[in-house]
């Protein structure tokens, strides 16, 4: 290694956060931090004993255990989401459903901080889809690979010359892809 390399002159802080940037791309990390925080006031509410002055407000239900099941629950998919990025669809469904049910379990669902927050997160990661990475696409792009079958031609020109629509249902015949009996 020379001195010029810059691998060896990096700070190690700069190397981390180039690495956890990069790992956070690769997964739903809002929607698992999210709903990782959603637990957290359900949880709590439910057993939390406020003092104001003299006097001490209790806000223990008869759902605690229902609502530290949902906390828990939650927690655990915010952090399933992190590390297996595969059950995203599972887990942020559940997160909806779990909060839906946190309103009338857990005192409005952690005075609604926690419902919102596990709806959210829920939703953010149902809807996220993982990216194509871009080491891949800058070499097809490099290599002049493209994925199109043989045959059929992605130069800009060719798609407005002649119809790649090989199904034989466009508007341009009247075709709708229905077929007619008799």
């Amino acid at each position: 290694m020379s001195a010029e390399s810059p691998g060896q002159n990096e700070h190690y802080l700069t190397v981390f956060r180039r690495n956890f940037r990069d790992w956070r791309g690769t997964r739903p990390f809002w929607a698992g931090l999210f709903v990782l925080l959603s637990g957290f006031p359900i949880m709590y509410f439910p057993y939390a004993h406020l003092q104001l002055g003299h006097l001490t407000l209790a806000m223990a239900t008869t759902a605690g255990a229902g609502s530290l099941i949902i906390g828990v629950l939650l927690v655990v998919l915010g952090i399933s989401l992190w590390f297996q990025r595969h059950v995203r669809t599972f887990a942020g469904v559940a997160s909806i459903l779990l909060g839906l049910v946190s309103l009338p379990v857990s005192n409005f669902g952690g005075f609604v901080i926690g419902f919102l927050l596990a709806l959210i997160g829920g939703a953010m990661a149902v809807a996220w889809a993982p990216g194509d990475p871009e080491a891949a696409s800058a070499k097809q792009a490099a290599a002049g690979q493209d994925d199109a079958p043989e045959g059929v031609s992605t130069e800009p020109g060719d798609a407005v010359d002649a119809p790649n629509d090989l199904s034989g249902t466009s508007p341009a015949n009247g075709a709708n892809g229905r077929h007619s009996a008799g």
